[in-house]
């Protein structure tokens, strides 16, 4: 069974970085599923990650990972768990064009993608909020996100907070 999109938003920031980091180990060969990752956080596969928490982090997660098991099956893809977020220069874009007048209250990523097209991101580089070289880079990012996700996706959803 395939999850939701937004399942990855009920799932914490430390069991999402763990799946992250498990789905991008270039040494497995399969994606791993949620029973992947719940074997490996058990038997701690992945000990450095698992013994820098602290132990209530270390509880909660294994709680909360039974508990997707549970609802999804052990067979889900993990990738499915992981939080989406935009990088720190898409995430600068995304805020800008939420205060840009001329854009709905709560931008779409296909209404971000026409406003970096149409200026916004040159506005951002002549402010100095962006380096001229991001912006290539950053279409290419919010392309990514419109192809996964969609054009009608809540763009303000893919901020990172840090």
């Amino acid at each position: 069974m395939r999850a939701p999109v937004d399942v990855a938003s009920r799932v914490s920031p430390e069991l999402s970085e763990l799946i992250e980091k498990m789905a991008n180990d270039p040494d497995r060969e399969d994606p791993p599923t949620l029973g992947d990752v719940s074997a490996a956080l058990k038997h701690k596969a992945d000990a450095a990650h698992v013994a820098s928490l602290h132990p209530q982090d270390r509880t909660s997660i294994v709680v909360e990972l039974d508990e997707l098991v549970e609802e999804f099956g052990a067979e889900a893809p993990a990738i499915d768990f992981v939080a989406v977020k935009a990088s720190e220069g898409l995430s600068r874009v995304i805020e800008a064009a939420m205060d840009d007048v001329s854009l709905p209250e709560e931008p779409t990523l296909g209404r971000v993608r026409e406003a970096m097209v149409s200026g916004l991101t040159a506005r951002l580089v002549g402010e100095g909020t962006m380096d001229p070289d991001e912006d290539a880079t950053l279409l290419e990012e919010i392309d990514e996100l419109i192809r996964h996700y969609g054009e009608d996706a809540v763009a303000e959803d893919f901020i990172r907070f840090e």
